[in-house]
């Protein structure tokens, strides 16, 4: 019962964890793309006149702020802690694929906490770079027994997130098409979104996420400035906080993010809280990314 309940707690953290850098703990970047290119350009592949799908008005995906810099041909690597455990390590790669930004984040759980509950997750997805609208996000995960493969293409025109879903181990397949209304982020991107806002103390905004589903309205709210010491180095950084307005994590937790207070606003660190635990990514490591 006792080890029933870590694995249930473990599951529902790496949920809440999908606000933050990429909803789990991992290594093992893949440098081999498994999304295709797409052929819109990003000036005309996405529209952002339309009103987004969820529930607040002034939710909206604005374009970055002119002074950030996104830090593409980076890869960031970070170790995650739960409670007293080393929970795992997560690794994202950033970069710009003919001319869509393009992230990669790998994620396994180590040690005890992999004993208990197996984890490793993969997630990639493009945005646009001049509205950082989300263009499509692929999601493979291995969490427990379930192994499932997931596409996600988001159809600004027909204003709909189309999905198709393979799970492996129940060998069947999905197929649905969910509103959007206008542009929207994703889990892996709005951690990227938010860093490209300009970020004043004590301001807030709302933006619509969608990872296919129903959308989410997400508020951030710009808190203060930190200095922060992780395994690679210390950072002057600004901390955001989020949390869900509406949908299914209403509720259920929140997140804070420590960017570095420069124009490529690295997440140097990020804590996800809910009432039956934390889960606090530090980074450890940035290299250069390969081709």
């Amino acid at each position: 019962m006792i080890q029933k309940g870590i694995i249930t707690r473990f599951r529902r953290l790496s949920t809440i964890a999908g606000l933050s850098l990429t909803a789990l703990a991992s290594t093992g970047i893949q440098t081999k793309s498994t999304v295709p290119p797409l052929t819109q350009s990003p000036a005309t592949a996405v529209p952002n006149q339309n009103p987004p799908a969820g529930g607040v008005p002034s939710s909206k995906i604005n374009p970055p702020f002119p002074a950030y810099s996104f830090p593409g041909g980076q890869t960031f690597t970070y170790s995650v802690d739960w409670r007293l455990f080393n929970a795992g390590t997560t690794t994202v790669r950033l970069d710009t694929v003919n001319g869509e930004r393009h992230i990669v984040a790998s994620a396994d759980s180590t040690g005890a906490v992999a004993l208990l509950y197996h984890v490793h997750d993969r997630l990639e997805t493009f945005f646009n770079p001049q509205t950082n609208c989300s263009l499509s996000l692929v999601k493979h995960t291995e969490e427990g027994f379930r192994r499932v493969e997931t596409s996600v293409r988001y159809d600004y025109p027909r204003k709909k997130a189309v999905v198709d879903e393979h799970n492996i181990r129940a060998k069947n397949q999905k197929h649905e098409e969910n509103d959007v209304g206008g542009c929207v982020s994703n889990m892996l991107a709005a951690v990227y979104y938010v860093a490209s806002q300009s970020l004043q103390i004590g301001s807030k905004f709302t933006f619509p996420s969608s990872d296919g589903g129903k959308v989410a309205d997400i508020e951030a709210t710009v808190e203060a400035r930190e200095s922060v010491k992780t395994p690679a180095g210390s950072f002057n950084t600004t901390r955001v906080s989020a949390e869900a307005l509406n949908g299914p994590q209403k509720g259920k937790g929140k997140i804070w993010m420590w960017y570095s207070d420069d124009a490529r606003r690295i997440p140097v660190q990020t804590r996800a809280r809910a009432f039956w635990g934390t889960m606090t990514f530090h980074l450890t490591q940035i290299s250069s990314s390969g081709p």
